[in-house]
């Protein structure tokens, strides 16, 4: 069992920028930022609607708004969209010959990077825990690593950490510095809002 919901900061209280024009490319947006962020989520609000139930309880489980969850499964692999055809791996590499990630939330299996063990099928619930647990582990190690950071700042920085890991977090103006597309936690806390707001989360 995880914490309980109130240890964490409401993630519509969280500032963001949203995408970066990057990340917008990918989906040929000329706008950037939260807007485009919005749209994304909303791509993706169809594909997420088969995973609503178990998003829900295991965001339950561990203290985490199930927004947040859907939110990071709509950045990590667009609902599934782009890993169903490699049966749940995504990232490949071509140095190491082998894919990094697993899974809807995309949990890093790379021995240089997470070396996580994937475990259950990738839209699995099982999958789902490890993953939200992972990302629980990387908010109490900002928690740690800032004392004096506001709870709202904890869960971006956690965030972030769950893209490039706590080691990568050096400050909360910089959050983003050296994640991928230079927004993530930016990005994923404005689809978490969007979700929120309209995605029955």
């Amino acid at each position: 069992m995880g914490n309980s919901s109130s240890s964490y900061a409401d993630i519509r209280d969280v500032k963001t920028t949203g995408a970066s024009a990057k990340t917008a490319k990918q989906d040929k947006l000329k706008c950037k930022g939260v807007d485009a962020s919005h749209i994304m989520a909303k791509t993706d609000a169809g594909g997420m609607k088969k995973y609503r139930e178990k998003i829900k309880k295991v965001g339950l489980e561990y203290g985490i708004d199930p927004a947040l969850i859907a939110a990071i499964i709509s950045r990590e692999s667009r609902a599934g969209n782009t890993i169903k055809d490699n049966d749940g791996w995504g990232d490949y590499d071509p140095e190491r010959g082998a894919f990094n990630a697993w899974g809807l939330m995309q949990v890093d299996v790379n021995p240089n990077g997470g070396g996580h063990k994937p475990l259950g099928g990738w839209e699995s619930e099982e999958h789902l825990c490890q993953a939200t647990g992972i990302l629980v582990d990387f908010i109490d190690k900002i928690s740690r690593k800032f004392p004096d950071w506001c709870p709202a700042q904890k869960l971006k920085g956690g965030i972030a950490a769950y893209n490039m890991g706590d080691g990568n977090v050096y400050s909360y103006d910089k959050v983003d510095e050296y994640t991928t597309g230079g927004d993530y936690s930016n990005d994923v806390v404005a689809r978490a809002q969007w979700y929120k707001k309209y995605g029955d989360f």
